[in-house]
């Protein structure tokens, strides 16, 4: 047990990412059920369909789960009173000013999480009351922060920045990049390229097969004037690369990704068009699998890990 663990009343301090487009109730059911925090993504839900996913979630689970909501989102009053109405206890935000929210979450007694992705903003969400932090590196899919800080750089300089319970993020998909986390101060990891990739995540199953198959350096940090988004190696990407290439604006690129590319890309599987989001982690792993086998992996690889430290520390 440690505070990550006694905070949301879970069995291991591994928290699935609430992605846009793969996290729905069949992937946060099965990761809560086996000793994880699910969470709902948000960010890729109308406000009925998260009702309908989160009644559906509480249906597949006796267990604690949450749900993502970026502060962006465009009906996030409405989002906001259905998490009240239907007794969520745990809510992750991301994308905003963590003060925003925070204290009408928390006068509802649930428990907030904010994503950051540098020190200075760990520090802003202390002063604005939340629960714990996601201490997200640059290597993460999707949306990233502006400092590009690798998770390895990122950790300790958080947990220099404030005492709250520190989850990291950003290129951890086994037990072995769990520990490593740890020791530099996180006290869980929270995990997205991975659970995307498994039987139960909502993407389609030609993202899937293309993410399973990519190598080192098929993903790219693009759409920087924008907010940089990390994509795997595709037709639109390239598109975008070119684009950044001949200079092109904040406009011409708004235009070039135009609206619902990423559910085109990730949940209905054009892989020509669409956006499509994905950790560097991803070069990683090759099989699909359940999530229940997924957990049993990250686990045992961690004690595996800590053995072999165990039984290397007199190296020195």
């Amino acid at each position: 047990m440690n505070r990550i663990t006694t905070l949301f009343g879970i069995q291991y301090p591994i928290i699935q990412a609430g992605m846009v487009w793969c996290s729905g109730w069949k992937l946060a059911s099965a990761v809560s059920n086996a000793g994880g925090l699910g969470l709902l993504g948000a960010g890729s839900m109308h406000p009925e369909v998260l009702r309908e996913h989160i009644r559906k979630c509480k249906a597949a689970t006796d267990k604690p789960f949450g749900v993502n909501v970026p502060l962006m989102y465009p009906e996030i009053e409405t989002i906001m009173d259905i998490i009240v109405e239907e007794g969520v206890k745990t809510v992750f935000t991301s994308a905003g000013n963590p003060k925003t929210w925070t204290g009408f979450l928390k006068k509802h007694g649930i428990i907030v999480t904010h994503v950051v992705s540098s020190s200075k903003f760990a520090t802003k969400c202390e002063e604005a009351g939340v629960d714990a932090v996601v201490a997200e590196g640059f290597e993460a899919g999707g949306h990233n922060g502006r400092e590009e800080t690798t998770t390895m750089c990122l950790i300790p300089s958080v947990r220099k920045a404030t005492s709250l319970p520190l989850i990291a993020a950003g290129g951890i998909g086994s037990g072995q990049s769990m520990l490593a986390a740890i020791a530099l101060g996180a006290e869980g990891v929270q995990i997205g390229t991975r659970f995307a990739l498994t039987w139960e995540s909502s993407a389609h199953e030609d993202f899937k097969k293309l993410c399973l198959n990519l190598q080192e350096g098929d993903t790219r940090l693009l759409l920087k004037k924008l907010a940089p988004t990390r994509l795997a190696k595709g037709d639109f990407a390239t598109a975008v690369e070119e684009a950044e290439a001949r200079g092109a604006s904040a406009d011409e690129l708004r235009e070039l990704l135009g609206k619902g590319r990423a559910k085109k890309g990730i949940f209905e599987g054009d892989l020509k068009e669409g956006e499509l989001e994905i950790g560097q982690v991803a070069s990683q792993f090759w099989e699909l699998q359940p999530v229940a086998d997924v957990m049993h992996d990250i686990i045992e690889g961690y004690k595996l890990a800590l053995e072999n430290i165990n039984y290397t520390q007199n190296l020195f």
